[in-house]
């Protein structure tokens, strides 16, 4: 429901047109699942999908419901069930819709064999665990499974692996081992690369990536900016100023008084708060913009309310544009500097945006 209230959060169709073509450059010999689970990472399913239909090679997402929904909007393109299947129900679907299905454990399996239908192929993603230990099958579950399958007709086969650390230190090499060894001499397409594993390691593209959140324009990496990766904030988050206090020194700001102003101060009140998605546990000087300049919050968020610093932006005033995050109308304040003032990552940010907060798209 649109309100009143100043709060929006704007979303940049054209950033993540230009983040999935990006995604592309990095991997040109691969096709690209454009990720679009969690309501496209806050950001609005079929607003992603729309902005993504002429290009994108596919869609993932989690639920069979959505993809049934992506079909009969006339999606055409291959749609990806990331955690497979949990009834039988999702399995006809699957079969009927055409839809492609994680498959991670013999549960699934058998769900999906009840509801073959010899005259439409299944298209499988064979999740193997190599190392994360969160899905799929193991080293010794496998010669089971793919016996099974030999005996299904018209079987799509792509064998795919999730990587637990291509954004740190340890890298990805280990879990290629494990995955090659598991395969041996078994053939199909290869799906392994999330976001950082495009990013980072080209050897690991194989026929499919899934970038995730590089498409919504955060960095997959604690050490490098979105910006120095070549990717675009797709959301801004912003509201506005809507009360102005002077503070003396010695005043304190907010619940349980965590601010103490130290100097005479001017702070803002702007129409933010963890209702709205924000984290209440983010601290005192947490970056955010004000009329094009950047300042920092004073005090705890509360539910509905955030107070800034003003004192060095005094034409500021009750009305005034404020940037949350994101490349918005009062500056730049980039998702992955907050998630870092707050001890998160972007990816939460975006996904616990509230459904109070209005989302628009920039036409421009």
């Amino acid at each position: 429901m649109k309100t009143s209230r100043p709060i929006r959060a704007r979303i940049s169709p054209a950033a993540l047109l230009h983040n999935y073509r990006l995604a592309k450059q990095h991997a040109p010999q691969a096709k690209a699942w454009a990720v679009v689970k969690a309501d496209a990472y806050g950001h609005g399913l079929w607003r992603a999908v729309q902005t993504l239909r002429n290009e994108a090679d596919g869609f993932a997402l989690l639920e069979t419901e959505n993809g049934i929904g992506l079909r009969e909007a006339g999606v055409t393109q291959p749609i990806l069930l990331l955690e497979g299947i949990f009834s039988s129900r999702d399995a006809r679907a699957v079969v009927e819709y055409g839809l492609t299905t994680v498959i991670h454990c013999t549960e699934q399996l058998k769900l999906l064999v009840a509801a073959v239908d010899c005259d439409k192929p299944l298209k499988i993603y064979l999740k193997l665990n190599t190392g994360m230990n969160r899905l799929g099958f193991t080293a010794e579950e496998l010669p089971s499974v793919l016996e099974t399958l030999r005996q299904l007709p018209q079987v799509e086969l792509t064998l795919m692996t999730h990587f637990a650390e291509a954004d740190g230190e340890r890298g990805i090499a280990w879990q290629q081992e494990r995955f090659k060894a598991m395969l041996g001499n078994l053939q199909g397409q290869v799906s392994l690369a999330n976001s950082a594993a495009i990013l980072r390691y080209p050897a690991s593209h194989a026929d499919w990536v899934r970038p995730g959140i590089m498409l919504y324009g955060a960095s997959p990496f604690a050490e490098q900016s979105a910006r120095s990766l070549g990717l675009q904030p797709v959301m801004a988050l912003e509201s506005a100023i809507i009360g102005v206090q002077t503070l003396a020194k010695g005043d304190r700001v907010g619940y349980g008084g965590t601010f103490t102003a130290e100097r005479p101060m001017r702070i803002g009140i702007v129409a933010c708060g963890y209702a709205d998605g924000y984290p209440r546990h983010a601290p005192s000087a947490t970056p955010i913009a004000v009329m094009g300049q950047r300042t920092t919050t004073v005090g705890r968020v509360s539910m509905d309310m955030l107070a800034c610093d003003l004192t060095y932006i005094p034409e500021a005033g009750i009305g005034s544009p404020v940037t949350l995050w994101g490349q918005g109308i009062a500056g730049e304040v980039p998702a992955d500097e907050v998630a870092r003032a707050a001890g998160t990552i972007a990816y939460e940010l975006f996904c616990a945006l509230a459904a109070r907060v209005t989302l628009e798209l920039v036409t421009a």
